[in-house]
């Protein structure tokens, strides 16, 4: 299967990443792993129990088709600092992706899209929903979804969420439903089987499908 392939070829050949930093325009700093160069990039994204380096694998398969990739930690993770970071619930971890984003945009990349894990999917969502038409191109919402009202969303966008995904609150994915047919198009909802949340996916045996699909969409006209 050309996906599983192309995953455990990406994991072989893995690239050391750049350790880089760059500010966010609230004065917060944000760390980040760097992978290849490109027109075409990609930030990735992580979700509460994650960080930069866990999206080593993924990242690698981005980079075998040409993606240059940008994996950060959000403010109060790793070495990223900036104003609300003791506030989670609160933190404008929209302004991490926005910065990722400029700071390619700004050195060559002419199309940026992001792939968020959980609450980093919904900080993606939420900085397409700030940034300006067309800075964003797309956006991977892996078990998410914006905060704010998803009809504002300025990017093409892939829900990806499995189907018995919940948390304390309960099943994510009603939520996640109603948010996916309130965004503008173009748009896709992908259901998976069993419970994992979002880049748990990637410890699961879906995980090459999941990639299979994210380099589909980002790959699309």
């Amino acid at each position: 299967m050309r996906q599983t392939t192309l995953l455990a070829l990406a994991i072989a050949t893995a690239a050391p990443a750049q350790s880089i930093s760059f500010p966010a325009d609230d004065g917060g700093r944000v760390c980040a792993d760097l992978y290849g160069q490109g027109t075409r990039a990609v930030v990735l994204a992580h979700g509460g129990r994650f960080n930069k380096e866990s999206w080593r694998d993924q990242a690698n398969a981005l980079l075998s088709e040409g993606f240059r990739v940008l994996a950060i930690d959000f403010r109060g993770f790793g070495c990223s600092t900036g104003p609300g970071q003791a506030d989670f619930d609160g933190a404008p971890f929209e302004k991490d992706v926005l910065a990722a984003v400029r700071y390619l945009k700004t050195h060559g990349a002419q199309a940026v899209s992001v792939v968020g894990g959980s609450f980093g999917g919904a900080a993606a969502g939420d900085a397409s929903i700030k940034s300006a038409p067309g800075e964003i191109d797309r956006i991977v919402f892996l078990g998410a979804s914006p905060n704010l009202p998803a009809e504002k969303l300025k990017s093409r966008a892939l829900f990806i969420v499995a189907r018995d995904d919940a948390n304390g609150a309960g099943p994510r994915l009603p939520g996640i439903r109603a948010q996916y047919e309130k965004a503008p198009g173009p748009k896709e909802l992908i259901v998976l089987d069993g419970s994992a949340h979002a880049q748990f996916l990637f410890q699961t045996d879906q995980s090459a499908r999941v990639m299979h699909e994210i380099l589909r969409f980002l790959s699309m006209p």
